[in-house]
C-alpha cells in the first residue's frame, strides 16, 4: 500500500502521524511510504532521517492527497485538506466529528473511508489510541491553569502550590477519567488543594485508592458542583462520551458563583467542550475571560509537547496502521472488532452511532460496510 502522511497545517501543530521509525516499519512490511518535506521538523525529525528510513520524501501535500491509498495524520483535516480527499481514500487521524458538523458533510460527500483515533477501542472498552493524548492534555492542563492563574494574564494572582503561611490554590477535576486522573496528578504533585468529581462510584473509589489523603472526591451532582465551582481558582474539564459531544457541566450561570480570575480549563474542547461557555482557542491566543472567569480552551494542547506527544502517539496508532496497510481496511476490520470501532464515516455514510445522532445521519452500522 502506498502510505502518505502530511505537514499538519492547524494553528501551532508540531505533531506528525508518522515518526521516522514507524516510517521504517511499514517500509519493512512492503509499503510505500511518503512524507512530505518538513513534516517532521517540529518533532526535529528530518527530510534525511525519514529518507534514511526509506521513505520518500514529496514537495507539498498535494502528491500525498492524490496518490496515496492511505493518508496518515494527527488533526482532523482542515477545509483545504478536505478538498483534497477523494473517494475510497483511507484517513487514518482524529477527527472529533460530533461537534464538527462541516468536517463531517466534507468527509460524507468526499467518499472517503474516515478511521478516528479517538474512537478504535480495547479489550475492555478502554479508548487506547485516545489514552495518550489524554494523558499529555491532562497534565498540560494544571501547567497551563497555573500560568492563566497568573495576575499578568488575567487571573487571581495564586500560586496553586501557596508557600508556608499561605494556603495553596484549589484545583477542580470534573470527571476522574484518564485526562482526570493525569491533571489531579499534576495539580498534587504541585501541592495544590484537590478535588476529583465523577459520577461513577468505581472511578471514585480508585483515584481515591491512589490519592489517599492527597486529595478529596466528591460524588458529581449539581449541588457538589456548584459548592466546589465557588472556591476553586482551577477547574479542569475533564469529561468525555467516545466520539459524542461533550455534556455541558458548567453553564454561563454558573460562572456568577466562581471567584473573579479564576480559570477554567476545557480539555474536552476537541468534543465541544463541557462549559457552556467554552469556544476553541489556538495557542497563538489561548485564553479569553467570560463574566471575568478565564478560560482555557485550545484544542490542539498536546501539539506544543510535539516530541513527546508524538512518539506516544505512534506508539499505539502504528500497529493499527500496519494491520490497515498489510490486510486492507476491511480484512483488518473484520479480524480486529476493536479496529472496527474507529470507522466513523465510509462510502457518504456515517458508520458511529454517536455521531449520526448528533448531528442527525442516517447511522449505517459497520458491520453493513464490511459486508
Amino acid at each position: 500500500m502506498r502510505i502518505g502522511c502530511p505537514k499538519e497545517i492547524k494553528n501551532h501543530e508540531y505533531r506528525v502521524g508518522l515518526t521516522p521509525e514507524s516510517a521504517r516499519e511499514l517500509v519493512r512490511h512492503g509499503h510505500e511510504v511518503w512524507i512530505q518535506s518538513g513534516a517532521g521538523l517540529g518533532i526535529d525529525a528530518t527530510d534525511a532521517e525519514y529518507q534514511a528510513a526509506g521513505a520518500r520524501i514529496v514537495d507539498g501535500p498535494d502528491l500525498i492527497f492524490s496518490e496515496c491509498e492511505m493518508v496518515v495524520k494527527v488533526k482532523e483535516p482542515q477545509a483545504d485538506e478536505r478538498k483534497k480527499l477523494r473517494e475510497g481514500q483511507i484517513l487514518y487521524t482524529y477527527l472529533h466529528l460530533a461537534p464538527d458538523p462541516e468536517q463531517t458533510v466534507d468527509l460524507v460527500n468526499a467518499g472517503v473511508t474516515a478511521i478516528a483515533y479517538e474512537t478504535v477501542t480495547g479489550p475492555r472498552g478502554q479508548l487506547p489510541l485516545l489514552k495518550p493524548m489524554s494523558q499529555v492534555a491532562g497534565r498540560m492542563s494544571v501547567q497551563a491553569g497555573a500560568n492563566a492563574l497568573e495576575k499578568a494574564h488575567g487571573g487571581r494572582g495564586v500560586l496553586l502550590g501557596g508557600v508556608p503561611g499561605v494556603m495553596p490554590g484549589k484545583v477542580i477535576v470534573i470527571g476522574g477519567g484518564v485526562v482526570g486522573f493525569n491533571a489531579a496528578q499534576m495539580a498534587v504533585g504541585l501541592g495544590a488543594d484537590v478535588t476529583i468529581l465523577d459520577r461513577d462510584p468505581e472511578v471514585l473509589e480508585k483515584v481515591g485508592t491512589h490519592f489517599e489523603a492527597r486529595a478529596a472526591t466528591r460524588f458529581s451532582n449539581e449541588a457538589n458542583l456548584q459548592d466546589a465551582l465557588s472556591t476553586a481558582d482551577l477547574v479542569i474539564g475533564a469529561v468525555l462520551i467516545p466520539g459524542a459531544a461533550a455534556p455541558k457541566l458548567v453553564t454561563r450561570e454558573s460562572l456568577k458563583l466562581m471567584q473573579q480570575g479564576s480559570v477554567l480549563v476545557d480539555v474536552a474542547i476537541d468534543q465541544g467542550g463541557c462549559f457552556e461557555t467554552s469556544k476553541p482557542t489556538t495557542h497563538d491566543n489561548p485564553t479569553y475571560k467570560v463574566d471575568g472567569v478565564v478560560h482555557y480552551c485550545v484544542a490542539n494542547m498536546p501539539g506544543a509537547v510535539a516530541r513527546t506527544s508524538t512518539y506516544a502517539l505512534n506508539n499505539v496508532t502504528l500497529p493499527h496502521a500496519l494491520q490497515i496497510a498489510d490486510h486492507g481496511w476491511k480484512a483488518a476490520m473484520r479480524s480486529n472488532p476493536h479496529l472496527a470501532e474507529g470507522l466513523n464515516v465510509w462510502d457518504g455514510k456515517v458508520t458511529y452511532k454517536a455521531v449520526a445522532e448528533d448531528l442527525g445521519y442516517e447511522y449505517v452500522p459497520v458491520d453493513k460496510a464490511l459486508a
